[in-house]
């Protein structure tokens, strides 16, 4: 299935699409892959934030997005790669039995799969700015996110059969 179909079918159940990725046996490369995507996503939503910023303070655009690149896409997934190593552990002394490439699966296709509410959030920080608005925006991805991300690892985690 295309990604953009498994991204509109995780809202829907996030538990079955995860069992699908993880069917289609472990390749890293794919997970890589996942994980970069997500993170480019996140740093596109900076964008219009990081533009308001530049425009309000006067600060340069360029050497802001230069920072919010680096950031995401070089030190974000090793942090990323951490995290999922830390929750596939947590999940082992909860009694889970899943293996380190469910785990990564899990945490990485929780980003890329939200990625369209962070999407959103950055359009409303760089368009309403501070507020209500952005504050609902950001925890609505929180709570779909961390949806995601808990009913993809419950699922990773899964004795093998």
């Amino acid at each position: 299935m295309a990604v953009t179909q498994d991204i509109v079918a995780t809202y829907r159940g996030p538990g079955a699409v995860m069992r699908r990725l993880l069917a289609a046996g472990e390749r890293e490369d794919r997970a890589l892959a996942i994980l970069m995507a997500g993170c480019a996503l996140v740093f596109i939503a900076q964008m219009p934030r990081l533009s308001r910023v530049a425009h309000l303070t006067g600060q340069e655009l360029n050497m802001l997005l230069g920072g919010a690149l680096l950031g995401w896409l070089i030190i974000a997934p090793l942090l990323l790669y951490g995290l999922a190593a830390l929750s596939h552990l947590l999940a082992r002394i909860a009694g889970g039995r899943g293996s380190w490439f469910g785990a990564r699966m899990a945490l990485f296709w929780a980003l890329l799969a939200s990625a369209p509410v962070l999407l959103l959030h950055g359009l409303v920080a760089g368009f309403v700015g501070p507020g209500p608005a952005l504050q609902g925006v950001g925890i609505l991805w929180l709570v779909v996110f961390g949806w995601f991300w808990f009913s993809g690892l419950r699922q990773a985690e899964r004795p093998a059969k």
